[in-house]
């Protein structure tokens, strides 16, 4: 035992080191910045084992093969995992199977990573070891999809003697998220999200989460739904109207900024009955809103929870600020919370889903939930739920309709572009129907929603493309048993981190056919992938999301059973997102309508927007654009093509006069030779005319 004890002592030291080191950055104020400990900026962990590794990074390739040993073997090496670290958890004792991960399991599970990684011992999960320097600082969702083309679709990522197990594959994927979704929580999710979202769904223990649900999504019903589409068309509606105003084709437009200013505008109308006024106004409130989502961005990225040191919270000017606009955030969200409770009338679930929201003062989420008979959440429970959906709701549709309209401006994107600008057109009416260049036009209803099935497709398909966000994360509660679609097995150990990489299993041929290019009609066509029998493939609907009646007796959108987990646009399982259709009803509505009301083209090349990863996947540089009210254009486009029509009718009036004697003035002489030239002026002028619509077309 004595000879063990300066191993364990080493150990311990590792483990200890980057958290001191961290604090003298914090008293420094460089720690966010830090190379070392901060995966969006810089280093993984040059790692080395026994003398071996590669300059600039090293990859580490696990002992044992690509399949599990034996049950009898496992159950072994997990024995001799814990009693070599029964010394140390002496001092720092673990939970039982099942219940929060405290430190102990923690550092239990980073002595078994020194171990395999340091010392040379056989890997218990038996996946391969990536190690190596981030290329994209600002994107580490790219990283992940470079290590799974390089080692697979099970992976762990080493931070120093930290790890995650990095999952791209739809079998596992179903596994966490729904098979055992009970053995895994949050996780440093959770740890990142709780000093701003406090006990909200998304960082919320599972006990919490339980019963947070069970109140808040009745609230979502259908009646309630159908009474926010004139909400979400109210708030486009006004974003419209700003954007007439400088669409001359000459000024440039950041889209992304104007979708997160009306996306916040319906999340405060819809939730808090709040008017933020964010497309026209500014305010401290506002302010203070875009300061805690770019500070649950910015702690997204960073390894070591730092505002979490003795005295952080006073010392670094960040969190100083941070702590005075979530105090400006609290106090709107209590003033809100207090005059809905001073207003309460109490009644049963089916009486509040029975509602006439049309006669209804407030007809807000928060009033739903003050008013829910049963539901006694404290203040502070009310305003952590309304926190998180603020955040998660104002985010994730703002980037889905950045990326959605980045795409259809591309010019490989054109006949998908006008394919969508068809349908909206028959169901919204045509350009030349808008009327003056202030006319705001008509904005989609629920029935619209339900006949824009390309429109909504679209949506599925920037969601596919940039899924929001692209990576979750996980937290294993107990040891699990996993087994991959390639029919790989590996093992957890109880507090193990997750990376359930999203992207890749978006992007990946295996699952999706040409999967870089965009194409919403992919989703209208079943499809499965024979080299891999576990996964089911992805079959849609018989309705193909399609109600030409305005009725809907189908899905909105593709779900993840579709899909068998290769699609997860919002999560799967029991933690799947309670506001889906809140979400795409809102993405349709102002898709359908920028579509319909302008043109538009990027102001720069596209390669220079850019991608970075914070909650969700934003641009680097803006989503900067150019418009034209699409009346002006199509009036300007009707008398040019009236000009084509009078150039090629006078050549054929020509061959009419050739072919009937001439002219009224019987001037022509009809010969041969003038028939022929005729026909082939009058043929002339319909080919250009053919062209010109082929040139426009591709444009």
């Amino acid at each position: 035992m004595a000879k063990s004890r300066p191993l364990f002592l080493m150990k311990v030291l590792l483990v200890l080191c980057p958290l001191f080191l961290g604090w003298l950055n914090v008293c420094c104020e460089c720690f966010i910045t830090s190379p070392a400990f901060s995966p969006s900026r810089g280093h993984l962990g040059s790692l080395r084992r026994r003398g071996r590794g590669e300059e600039g990074g090293s990859v580490l390739e696990s002992h044992a093969g690509d399949t599990v040993s034996p049950i009898e073997e496992g159950e072994a090496q997990l024995k001799s995992i814990e009693e070599k670290a029964n010394w140390l958890n002496r001092f720092f004792p673990r939970g039982k199977q099942g219940s929060p991960v405290g430190f102990g399991d923690s550092l239990a599970l980073i002595v078994s990573n020194v171990d395999q990684i340091y010392n040379g011992m056989p890997s218990y999960d038996r996946a391969p070891v990536a190690a190596g320097t981030v290329s994209d600082p600002d994107a580490i969702f790219l990283d992940l999809f470079r290590f799974y083309n390089q080692f697979g679709s099970v992976l762990k990522l080493a931070f120093g003697p930290k790890s995650f197990m990095v999952v791209s594959d739809p079998v596992v994927a179903k596994h966490l998220l729904k098979g055992s979704s009970t053995k895994y929580d949050k996780g440093v999710l959770a740890e990142i999200l709780e000093p701003i979202m406090g006990k909200g769904l998304i960082p919320a223990d599972l006990e919490t989460w339980r019963t947070r649900r069970r109140a808040i999504v009745p609230g979502f019903h259908q009646k309630w739904l159908e009474h926010m589409v004139g909400e979400f068309g109210d708030c486009t509606r006004n974003m419209v109207r700003v954007l007439r105003g400088k669409a001359d084709g000459e000024e440039t437009v950041d889209m992304e900024s104007y979708f997160n200013s009306v996306s916040l505008d319906i999340i405060g109308r819809c939730v808090f009955n709040f008017d933020f006024n964010s497309v026209t106004d500014k305010s401290p409130v506002i302010e203070a809103v875009y300061g805690l989502l770019q500070e649950a961005e910015h702690r997204s990225t960073i390894i070591v929870p730092y505002w979490k040191l003795p005295f952080a919270n006073f010392l670094i000017p960040r969190l100083r600020k941070f702590e005075a606009q979530r105090k400006i955030v609290n106090d709107v969200l209590d003033d809100l919370i207090e005059q809905a409770k001073a207003g309460r009338t109490p009644e049963d679930l089916e009486d509040l889903k029975q509602r006439d929201y049309n006669k209804v003062g407030d007809a807000s989420l928060l009033r739903f939930l003050v008013d829910l008979r049963g539901e006694d959440a404290s203040n502070q429970q009310l305003r952590d739920d309304l926190a998180t959906m603020l955040i998660a709701g104002h985010e994730t549709t703002a980037s889905v309709l950045t990326w959605a309209l980045f795409e259809l401006s591309l010019p490989e994107n054109r006949e998908v572009l006008e394919k969508v600008r068809a349908e909206v057109d028959a169901v919204l009416g045509t350009p030349e129907e808008l009327g003056e260049k202030g006319d705001t036009g008509r904005v989609p209803n629920l029935k619209d929603i339900l006949q824009l099935p390309l429109v909504r497709m679209c949506i599925a398909e920037s969601l596919r493309k940039y899924p929001e966000p692209p990576f979750l994360i996980r937290r294993a509660l107990e040891h699990d048993r996993w087994t991959a679609a390639d029919g790989k097995k590996y093992r957890i150990l109880r507090a193990q981190d997750v990376f359930l990489a999203i992207y890749n299993i978006h992007t990946s041929p295996l699952f999706w056919h040409n999967p870089m290019k965009f194409d919403p009609e992919r989703f209208f066509k079943p499809h499965k992938n024979p080299d891999i029998p576990k996964w089911a493939g992805y079959e849609p609907p018989e309705s193909l999301f399609k109600y030409p009646n305005g009725e809907l007796s189908g899905p909105l959108y593709p779900t993840e059973t579709m899909a068998d987990f290769a699609f997860l646009p919002f999560g799967g399982g029991q933690r799947k997102c309670v506001g889906d259709q809140f979400a795409y009803m809102e993405a349709t509505i102002c898709l359908a309508t920028v579509l319909h009301q302008f043109d538009f083209e990027l102001a720069k090349p596209a390669e220079e927007v850019g991608m970075k990863t914070g909650a969700t996947i934003h641009t680097k540089t803006g989503l900067t654009m150019r418009l034209r009210p699409r009346a002006v254009t199509a009036a300007a486009a009707s008398q040019h093509s009236a000009g084509e029509h009078s150039h090629s009718a006078e050549a054929v009036h020509r061959l009419h006069d050739a072919l009937h004697g001439g002219s009224a003035a019987g001037a022509l002489e009809v010969t041969p030779d003038v028939k022929a030239a005729a026909l082939k002026e009058a043929q002339q002028a319909q080919v250009e005319k053919g062209a010109r619509a082929a040139a426009g077309t591709a444009a």
